[in-house]
């Protein structure tokens, strides 16, 4: 009791200062995480920080020790792990005007919205694939969920389109120079075309399917996304979440899918 009297007596204006320049360290991470999967990662790694900090100031001994090696060799592998956003950050400081970038993003974290539900409307999307299915015409629609794929997005072609069962079509028109990648749904919004997924190399995949199917499988697995597939040379409507493929469905089932697996 008398460590925190005194703890609290001997605090300044530079602890104040600690504090926020953290605290601005804190939300400029996450700003630059903020659509990825990697933005769970820091996540966890705050709330172990934090614990660690917490029995150390308890004095448990054996929990402080435990928790004090996992991070001293966990930051070899958060190297590794968080390689595209080291990249990324220190390409944005070595930019002139860097401090220009994302003037349009919410500024107080209590305002965002984490909780935030997916009002998408879903009849455009299963009108086209059921026209594609018809016409066997190949395609790969990436509805993204908790986790933004800001990432993949960022690798087609920017839309920001209203979504509608004509642009599906026009996109994936096999003349369309739209059509090869896969379109991403977010907020609501058609976000990007022609977009390129990392392929799973799961052995669980069937060998007969293509990397349409492979694209969709690894974009569920490394997010919490539900992907939609038309094949090509069936023209069968099915889709993937969590890194699986599921078996071919009726378009008349596709509302109940999508809606029962976005949150």
């Amino acid at each position: 009791m008398v460590s925190f009297i005194t703890l609290f007596i001997e605090f300044n204006i530079w602890d104040v200062v600690d504090i926020l320049l953290v605290a601005y360290l804190l939300f400029e991470l996450y700003n630059l995480l903020k659509g990825t999967a990697a933005i769970n990662i820091l996540f966890g790694i705050v709330a172990v920080y934090l614990a660690w900090k917490l029995v150390s100031a308890l004095e448990m001994e054996l929990l402080s020790e435990i928790f004090g090696a996992f991070i001293s060799v966990g930051f070899i592998a958060l190297i590794v792990v968080f390689q595209p956003e080291i990249r990324k950050f220190l390409l944005m400081v070595g930019t002139p005007g860097f401090r220009n970038v994302g003037k349009k993003r919410r500024f107080l974290l209590w305002k965002l919205d984490f909780g935030k539900t997916n009002d998408i409307n879903v009849d455009p999307v299963i009108m086209a694939c059921s026209k594609f299915s018809e016409s066997k015409t190949g395609a790969l629609i990436v509805f993204a969920n908790k986790i933004g794929l800001d990432q993949y997005a960022q690798t087609g072609e920017k839309m920001d389109a209203v979504i509608s069962d004509q642009l599906l079509m026009n996109i994936f028109f096999k003349n369309s120079p739209l059509h090869d990648g896969a379109v991403i749904i977010q907020n609501n919004k058609i976000n990007a075309a022609r977009c390129l997924l990392p392929v799973s190399v799961s052995q669980r995949i069937p060998a007969h399917l293509g990397l349409r199917h492979r694209a969709a499988a690894g974009v569920t697995e490394n997010s919490d996304a539900l992907a939609l597939i038309v094949s090509e040379e069936t023209g069968h409507i099915s889709y993937a979440f969590k890194g699986i493929i599921h078996p071919p469905v009726k378009a008349n089932e596709l509302k109940n899918i999508i809606t029962s697996h976005l949150h």
